[in-house]
């Protein structure tokens, strides 16, 4: 009998797209799908898991200190994304488990890309013409005149790996000229991607569109909030592809129904999953997307493919690439 059992926790798409995955971790030991509510208790997940050591994680639920606190043997949580702000770090480090994330290129150029779909598809008001064409009303067409991408200026809040890739798709492909926010890049490298680093305050004031790339942290939780969209020019267009928290919800939706913000697309919650009672979906000038912005073939194969390696490594008694913190051994 093997000595690895492994849980994929709330991940909607691992093995499904690429069976192949599955089968080589069954190779390795037992494999389920384990399904549990988002909010669900630290103590009352770790009773779900006993007796799985090896975790595939999702961006929910939270893998809390309680978690680990009431949790038998964890050898592994590799994270299918590149984030990892639900799992404690230091609880898991002093549980002795390796927490392993996607490696962020990865995902560059699917999430950036999906940026930018969204913000066209709002800026276009793609979804209500085709509604519109699907309620054979073709003859309506001139209620739906959008606005367009080029030559507009564009500030993007966090120019790492997703917001770099935002950045150079605007730059180069859309002619915009784009104002950058992110305290932890130097000027050189804002500069390298085509864009001109600037404070909050300014990019807040001067870009008719603004595009969220920032990682969650507790400096930035709501950053944007009633007094920054005040300072935002009127019917300014956002973009969020990072983490819904990042804004205030209520906040946006404020903005929305005064028209200071003409439109808001986003592919992100606070709180995941969203619903059809959420306020962002009274608005018609919102488009909603269920997290998909890494659901490319393409991106989902390599991520797919990196849990896999992170579980075969831990069974060979390797440390896996990308991990979060390491520890002083791992036990084959």
């Amino acid at each position: 009998m093997s000595k690895y059992t492994i849980a994929i926790v709330n991940s909607s798409s691992f093995g499904k797209v690429f069976p192949d995955h599955i089968k080589r971790l069954q190779a390795l030991g037992r494999v389920e799908h384990v399904t549990v509510d988002s909010e669900i208790s630290g103590r009352e997940l770790a009773e779900v898991l006993q007796g799985f050591n090896i975790i595939i994680a999702s961006v929910t639920p939270f893998f809390t200190e309680e978690f680990f606190d009431y949790k038998d043997e964890l050898l592994l949580i590799s994270r299918h994304g590149i984030g990892y702000n639900n799992i404690d770090i230091h609880a898991a480090e002093k549980h002795h488990t390796i927490v392993s994330i996607i490696p962020a290129l990865v995902e560059r150029d699917a999430v950036a890309e999906n940026n930018v779909t969204n913000l066209m598809t709002i800026l276009r008001r793609t979804v209500e013409a085709d509604l519109s064409v699907r309620e054979d009303l073709w003859e309506n067409r001139a209620q739906f005149v959008g606005r367009t991408l080029f030559n507009k200026t564009v500030g993007v809040i966090g120019v790492g790996n997703t917001g770099s890739a935002v950045v150079e798709i605007v730059r180069n492909g859309f002619r915009c000229e784009v104002l950058a926010y992110d305290p932890y890049k130097s000027e050189r490298h804002i500069q390298s991607y085509g864009a001109k680093k600037v404070e909050l305050e300014e990019l807040l004031a001067s870009a008719d569109i603004i595009c969220l790339c920032a990682n969650l942290t507790e400096d930035n939780y709501h950053m944007i909030s009633y007094k920054e969209i005040e300072k935002m020019k009127d019917n300014v267009y956002l973009s969020n592809s990072a983490r819904g928290a990042l804004v205030d919800e209520e906040a946006i939706v404020n903005g929305l129904k005064t028209g200071k913000i003409a439109g808001f697309a986003t592919d992100v919650l606070e709180e995941e999953p969203g619903r059809k009672d959420h306020p962002y979906l009274t608005m018609e000038n919102v488009v909603m997307t269920p997290h998909t912005s890494a659901y490319t073939m393409e991106c989902l194969e390599a991520m797919g493919e990196k849990c896999v390696r992170d579980v075969e490594d831990v069974a060979a008694g390797r440390v896996p690439e990308r991990t979060v913190q390491v520890r002083d051994h791992v036990t084959a």
